[in-house]
């Protein structure tokens, strides 16, 4: 069994808790996920298993969809709803306010990773570090917005859907919209509605995958190749597929191909089959195809 499983991850547990069930109810050592959701987090969560396992690196990139709740006038230390209140204002910020200061938060954007996150500091991860109530200076890391839009004000909760990409800190966002409104505010709530292409209405719950039989269990992988359609497809001949998949280069003379980039993953296809991943490279006197992971 080799590919993606699109899995509801409810909150309250981790995502290597979802690793460690899935492995069981598949019953296969190799597992992964292609980004971490927090533990107080519902929603998408993309677990490859067997050969998808070789993909995963290549996901990472993939944009992330949430819908979140915002709620204002309180910071908490781990900027969500799990954390202990550590600030409070009483000041009224107006609906307008609040659309300009979403607005200022759209495209590319600095965050401060929070305390209470899973980077390392010397080995040690943040969030240990946090407990012992230690600080450490964090470097700001680059982040990109690329939807930011209010769907609901009822009072101090504002509910949203942000587009966003890898390594964005949701509930960072919300404590700097607090900020930047002159009060303060948190990430109340936090579901997971896509990863690239993976949306949460084609999703399975691990209760759901543990009432199925193995045929069915099977119909629930996803091919490796659907979790690469960010990449650019280039299809060859039949007669190139032992070359292909023993690592033998195919010159770019051979073949009819007027469109490709050098250097780039891309999906390869034999035969209208995939084979893996391939890159375009510059020999001193020619391009070729090579492939970098075959995953037949």
């Amino acid at each position: 069994m080799d590919g993606i499983i699109n899995v509801f991850k409810p909150k309250g547990i981790t995502s290597h808790d979802v690793i460690k069930d899935i492995r069981k109810i598949f019953k296969i050592k190799k597992v992964g996920h292609t980004g971490t959701l927090d533990p107080n987090a519902a929603g998408v969560l993309l677990v490859c298993i067997g050969k998808g396992t070789r993909i995963s690196e290549y996901m990472l990139d993939l944009p992330k969809e949430y819908i979140g709740e915002l709620t204002l006038g309180y910071a908490t230390d781990t900027q969500d709803a799990e954390g202990k209140i550590i600030k409070y204002s009483n000041k009224e910020v107006k609906e307008e306010e609040i659309y300009h200061a979403f607005n200022k938060f759209k495209g590319e954007i600095e965050q401060i990773p929070p305390m209470y996150s899973a980077l390392k500091y010397k080995g040690q991860k943040l969030y240990e570090l946090a407990r012992k109530g230690k600080t450490v200076e964090r470097k700001p890391r680059q982040a990109t917005i690329y939807e930011l839009i209010i769907k609901k004000i009822v009072d101090k909760k504002i509910i949203f859907y942000v587009k966003c990409s890898k390594g964005t800190y949701v509930r960072t966002l919300c404590d700097d919209i607090g900020e930047y409104l002159g009060t303060y505010g948190y990430m109340s709530f936090l579901l997971r509605v896509g990863v690239g292409n993976f949306r949460i209405e084609d999703s399975i719950s691990l209760d759901q995958l543990k009432e199925l039989d193995s045929n069915s269990l099977e119909s629930m992988i996803i091919p490796i190749d659907e979790g690469l359609m960010h990449l650019d497809k280039i299809k060859l001949d039949k007669k190139y597929f032992t070359k292909l998949i023993n690592g033998v280069k195919i010159y770019m003379k051979e073949l009819s191909i007027n469109k490709y980039n050098v250097n780039i993953p891309m999906r390869v296809y034999c035969d209208n089959k995939f084979i893996g991943i391939g890159r375009i490279n510059q020999s001193k006197h020619d391009l070729y195809i090579k492939m970098d992971k075959v995953l037949i």
